[in-house]
């Protein structure tokens, strides 16, 4: 039997008569009797961690899904590299694991790191038996890419299509299970908090009716924010919400500083910014200025295959210095071997006017990762009791301040699985030994800010190069706006585009927050007024919690 959609008719709640409390204080469900579906556990996201989660789930009870839009669309899909495990006959879990530490300068949690690189290549594994169809080399054994930072090659890949490749086989394995039921173009709301304990969310379904899910457990796998900056990689789909609604129900938030900007997006005047793979330079392909120099080294002993963060600034530095564009070139490279490694990459520049085996295509960096999320242990448990997180939305602390390449398809793979686990078992919250900071609600009387108001701000004011004097005025704006954006909001709880701009001012002004609180430089948060790495006293994890 195949999925079971949102359009099914499910019964309401009539258990009692009482309404659930949402996660912001100062509202609730008004006006009519929320119809309620009921379901063991409760899955916020459909990309590869929360399907991975699904799955495990399904064994033990019944799963809701709620997806925001088009079922495939995520993150995950838009993974083109692939995805680091240690198969290789001259690479091992701890080779990968001193990889990740190195490229997380310095902040990596180590628990976690080692959770990763010794259970990845077993979750891998059960993908390929699942059906993913990773590119094989001459003797049949999966092909290995390198990328940036990885000192072997590691990366196993579909083409230029892993993500999707991967995404595609996860939903037919979640097919295969009938206790899984879905809910495409559903909006989350709120989280459902009573007593402290997650009790589920509240979504607008696709006709626009609010509902609720009733859950024992909730995992938050809806991904990052990318889409909190005017320049991204990311879908649309990529706001932040989770993040955002865990932080208003009161979960620890944590990392938040920590933007990965993607060095190579292509920057064609009135084109998307697509992502062009750091698989590409694993490959071989250069960067170039204006004048056909290249010039990585320049900054970065290393060149081309520098981390992504270092790579990032030394194309900005060097778009500076020139005044002009900065390409990525293939031109040196078989032109057929190009086209038929990358179809996909190849088939966008063409859209776009070029060919990426013998053009120069210019490219500049975009935001595309975020290494903090909503705090959790390696099992997923956040500091709410019932509420797990995992996937780009969560943060173990694994990624340090900078995300190793091709890590973060592993990441929702094992701790997704993980968080599964752990939501089968008793209801335990996670505890934090560090007391995190507190955002007041902000009282200023300001008009409610658009999408491009956020988006523009962030990207000026606390994108890739950072001050105090970009990011204090900044943090003040945003916590202005978000306190009129969540009026309006909640006034007009059923508008789409409000709870967009919210979550998007939201975990916009937990970024500027973290990133102005932080006075040193390390990994993707750069701070031109404290360009130094402060071991002495930055070493160190810092969280947020909504001040109630």
């Amino acid at each position: 039997m195949g999925l079971k959609w949102g359009r099914e008719s499910f019964y309401a709640d009539r258990e009692n008569d009482s309404r659930p409390r949402l996660t912001l204080e100062h509202w609730a469900l008004i006006g009519y009797q929320c119809v309620s579906v009921r379901g063991d556990f409760l899955v916020i996201g459909s990309g590869i961690a929360g399907l991975r989660a699904a799955i495990s789930l399904a064994e033990a009870g019944t799963v809701i899904v709620l997806t925001k839009a088009d079922p495939r669309e995520s993150n995950t899909g838009y993974a083109q590299g692939g995805i680091a495990a240690a198969f290789g006959e001259d690479d091992s879990p701890d080779s990968h694991a001193r990889d990740t530490i190195a490229a997380g300068d310095g902040l990596c949690a180590p628990t976690a790191v080692d959770v990763l690189v010794h259970e990845g290549p077993r979750y891998v594994r059960e993908l390929i038996e699942w059906g993913v169809a990773f590119d094989r080399d001459d003797h049949g054994q999966p092909a290995l890419a390198r990328e940036a930072a990885h000192s072997v090659r590691r990366v196993l890949h579909v083409r230029d299509a892993t993500g999707r490749s991967i995404g595609q086989v996860l939903w037919q394995t979640t097919a295969a299970h009938r206790r899984v039921r879905v809910f495409d173009d559903a909006l989350a709301l709120s989280l459902i908090v009573r007593g402290g304990v997650c009790r589920g969310a509240t979504f607008l379904d696709r006709d626009g009716r609010e509902q609720a899910v009733e859950a024992e457990r909730t995992l938050i796998a809806s991904g990052g924010a990318g889409r909190v900056y005017r320049e991204t990689t990311n879908p649309a789909v990529a706001t932040g919400d989770g993040i955002a609604m865990a932080f208003e129900a009161g979960a620890r938030v944590a990392d938040l500083e920590f933007v990965q900007f993607h060095p190579t997006a292509l920057n064609v005047a009135g084109a998307p910014r697509f992502l062009l793979s750091e698989a590409l330079r694993g490959e071989g392909a250069w960067l170039v200025n204006d004048a056909g120099e290249r010039f990585v080294q320049r900054y970065e002993p290393a060149g081309d295959l520098a981390s992504r963060d270092l790579v990032s600034r030394a194309i900005v530095r060097e778009m500076q210095r020139t005044g002009a564009r900065i390409y990525l070139s293939m031109a040196h490279l078989d032109p057929a071997y190009v086209r038929a490694r990358f179809p996909t990459i190849a088939k966008v520049c063409r859209q776009a006017g070029f060919d990426l085996a013998t053009d120069r295509i210019p490219v500049s960096p975009a935001a595309h990762y975020l290494m903090g999320g909503v705090e959790t242990d390696l099992h997923g448990r956040t500091s709410v009791a019932g509420l797990f997180a995992a996937g780009e939305a969560a943060c173990t602390g694994l990624h340090g301040a900078n995300r190793l390449a091709s890590n973060s398809l592993l990441e929702g793979l094992v701790f997704g699985a993980r968080a599964a686990e752990a939501m089968q078992g008793p209801m335990v919250q996670a505890t934090f030994t560090s007391a995190p900071e507190r955002y007041c609600q902000d009282a200023a009387q300001v008009s409610a800010p658009s999408a491009s108001d956020v988006r523009d701000i962030m990207w000026r004011q606390a994108g890739l190069m950072r001050s105090e004097a970009s990011l204090r005025p900044a943090a003040a704006r945003l916590s202005a706006w978000r306190s009129a954006i969540v009026r309006a909001r909640d006034q007009a709880p059923g508008d789409r585009e409000l709870r967009r701009v919210a979550s998007l001012a939201t975990v916009g002004l937990l970024i500027a927050r973290a990133a102005l609180r932080r006075e040193e430089s390390r990994g993707g948060h750069f701070r031109e007024d404290f360009p130094q790495r402060d071991d002495i006293h930055w070493l160190r994890h810092v969280a947020d919690v909504l001040q109630r």
